[in-house]
């Protein structure tokens, strides 16, 4: 079964060009490298908390969780697993998979669990106040079109 994808061009906030594609009605987007590398770490450390794992299966993990909205590539991914391996957050072991592949599995130390308990307060408080911010837009929104104000 073929996919449809159509290719599309919107403006961001400041105007610059987003390009994105729809795929099975699902918006996929280009996610700002910025955005992508502050949110690395805590995705890395919570699919990590789950279970061990290794490179090739976090990239899908990701694309899995969200729902293939983030495409992570190995040139990303692998300098991350690294820095969190130097910073103690990570250990890393070989092993063997059934084919005879040789995988190198990635652990989540103590201090990793509680570098994620960090990150996961501090983008709750960034979510919490977009949030918020949203929510009152959209209640001025609603009370000018009903002609309501608030005072």
């Amino acid at each position: 079964m073929a996919l449809a994808v159509a290719a599309a061009v919107d403006r961001d906030a400041g105007g610059r060009q987003t390009r994105y594609r729809r795929q099975q009605g699902v918006r996929a987007m280009t996610i700002p490298k910025d955005l992508v590398a502050a949110s690395a770490t805590p995705i890395v450390l919570a699919i990590l908390r789950r279970t061990d794992s290794y490179g090739y299966a976090i990239i899908q993990k990701v694309r899995e969780v969200s729902e293939n909205r983030l495409a992570w590539t190995d040139g990303m991914l692998y300098p991350v697993l690294h820095r969190l391996e130097a910073g103690g957050l990570l250990v890393s072991y070989w092993q063997t998979a059934a084919t005879g592949r040789k995988r190198k599995y990635y652990h989540l130390t103590d201090a990793g669990a509680e570098e994620l308990e960090r990150q996961q307060e501090h983008w709750s408080v960034v979510h919490s106040a977009l949030r918020r911010l949203t929510e009152a837009r959209q209640r001025l929104d609603e009370s000018s079109e009903t002609g309501e104000r608030d005072v």
